[in-house]
């Protein structure tokens, strides 16, 4: 079992960049393949990144692509994910999720955060 706890949210101007961290408990933290979502407001949760066991595998949407890395440390037992060029469309409640298959499906991911907000104003 893993416990996961985002930070690094916030208010940001559009065109800024962010940097969202993930901390996980647990002693298998390399064996989980990670992954962000965020959830706007009125919206379903949406795929952000995802990213192998051993960080050698990255995926994004076509939404976030190019703008954002995901990227993890696992002798910290660390994830993040790397905004950049921000927009009031990434606007979201960010999570991060923890899952022993390589997918965008939230339904993959077995452990969640709670979540940290990115508001980001014109």
């Amino acid at each position: 079992q893993v416990q996961l706890v985002e930070s690094g949210g916030g208010l940001v101007q559009a065109g800024d960049s962010l940097r969202l961290s993930c901390a996980a408990s647990g002693r298998i933290f390399s064996t989980y393949v990670m992954a962000w979502f965020r959830q706007g407001p009125g919206k379903d949760r949406e795929f952000v990144a995802a990213i192998s066991g051993s960080g050698t595998s990255t995926y994004y949407p076509a939404s976030v692509q190019g703008r954002f890395t995901i990227s993890r440390d696992n002798a910290k037992k660390l994830l993040y994910l790397q905004m950049n060029s921000l927009n009031t469309e990434d606007t979201a409640l960010y999570y991060c999720a923890a899952g022993g298959k390589y997918s965008s499906s939230a339904w993959e991911y077995a452990y969640w955060g709670q979540g940290t907000q990115v508001t980001v104003s014109t």
